[in-house]
């Protein structure tokens, strides 16, 4: 899916409880070639500290940074059924303790299937199937996400080289395609619960998600 263009929509001051952070709102437009996929997408960008620091030799730092999806089951009311909750939390600390970074949260809930249809899949899996099985059951794909806005947003602020907290394989390529160069990446494994191994599995043996 080509990326059009994308433009910044907002900036503004964000206190956390894990630091002071700018947070910057994104739209991306896309050529809507796939029905699965909306036109227009939004993300936003928490900004920490200076992302352009330089080491004593004078090169820069490649800051750390996170591509968070969307997920009020996790996010929000920090539901057990997957580990997007404990991973958020653990990028917003990895990046406070930094004192530098970005975390780049996009209106993807669901893998980009919609809130509405992501709570149809869990119907499904309460029935045995897995997360990929219970999409392709509704008619979805396993995953409609292809990270080309967090790479434009990234490129927007000058960020040329990162370091990645990340657990899937097509985030790196897919930077990496885009020009951005992933010097390093970073495990956002977290520790598991009974309720969310299945997912897990699902992710590594379906997806290629790392686990560690």
């Amino acid at each position: 899916m080509p990326l059009v263009s994308v433009r910044q929509v907002a900036d503004a001051d964000f206190p956390t409880r894990w630091g002071h952070f700018r947070i910057l709102g994104f739209e991306g437009t896309f050529n809507p070639v796939d029905p699965g996929r909306k036109p227009c997408e939004s993300a936003v960008a928490l900004v920490m500290g200076d992302i352009h620091a330089l080491d004593a030799s004078g090169q820069p730092v490649p800051p750390i940074i996170r591509i968070h999806s969307q997920c009020l089951t996790g996010d929000v009311f920090h539901s057990l059924r997957c580990d997007c909750h404990d991973q958020l939390h653990l990028a917003l600390a990895r990046i406070a303790a930094e004192g530098t970074g970005i975390l780049l949260y996009e209106q993807q809930e669901g893998r980009g299937i919609g809130l509405m249809a992501k709570l149809r899949a869990y119907e499904l899996q309460d029935q045995g199937l897995d997360t990929i099985e219970a999409n392709e059951q509704l008619g979805y794909r396993a995953d409609y996400r292809e990270f080309e806005l967090p790479a434009a947003i990234l490129k927007h602020l000058g960020v040329k080289s990162v370091r990645l907290i990340t657990n899937n394989p097509e985030k790196v390529s897919a930077l990496e395609a885009d020009g951005i160069k992933v010097a390093e990446r970073i495990s956002a494994t977290i520790p598991t619960e009974p309720t969310f191994e299945r997912y897990l599995q699902t992710k590594h043996e379906k997806m290629g998600h790392l686990v560690s």
